[in-house]
């Protein structure tokens, strides 16, 4: 899991900075696992929310799905670990794990909710990372022995204007995808 959580902050510096040379564009991936709503990954298969015409789908190594918001200039990322010993860690601490690496954090939203039949931790976080100034808004979930992580990671001016649609997407999240 911690290798997955460096991507995502590695993603997110990249995305801040404006290099795209560590994701590809995933037209014509051709092992393609999702719809466009469900993601099938044995253990680990889910359905989400919308996802707004102004997402990109990308590929980023270790997150089951990602996208690059033409809107916000932001990064989505879904992450699913399972059968790690997950189910030990509180949602708080997961959470916190997401954030290593990052300064000045400044926690604008911070509570655990019922999401898919069990609670989620939701966060957003403005911070630094590498002293690049981003926002964090992050859902984590346990459930059936795994952890998923639901990251939007957008400039803070971004944040505001563009978060509807993740919310929608994240809202969206099952795993019973059917």
């Amino acid at each position: 899991m911690a290798r997955a959580r460096a991507v995502t902050a590695a993603v997110a510096l990249s995305f801040a900075a404006l290099t795209a040379a560590t994701v590809i564009a995933a037209a014509g991936c051709g092992r393609e696992a999702f719809d466009g709503r469900v993601y099938h990954a044995g253990r680990a298969s889910f359905q989400v929310g919308p996802v707004p015409e102004t997402w990109q789908r990308i590929e980023v190594e270790g997150a089951m799905l990602a996208f690059h918001d033409r809107a916000s200039g932001g990064s989505i990322e879904v992450h699913a670990q399972c059968g790690r010993d997950a189910d030990d860690v509180p949602l708080v601490a997961l959470t916190n794990h997401l954030l290593i690496g990052f300064t000045e954090r400044e926690v604008k939203l911070e509570q655990t909710v019922p999401f898919d039949g069990r609670e989620a931790r939701h966060t957003v976080v403005y911070a630094k990372l590498d002293g690049v100034p981003l926002a964090l808004d992050a859902w984590v979930l346990k459930k059936d022995g795994c952890v998923y992580d639901l990251v939007f990671v957008v400039a803070p001016a971004q944040h505001a204007a563009n978060a509807d649609g993740f919310a929608k997407f994240a809202n969206g999240f099952s795993t019973s995808a059917e």
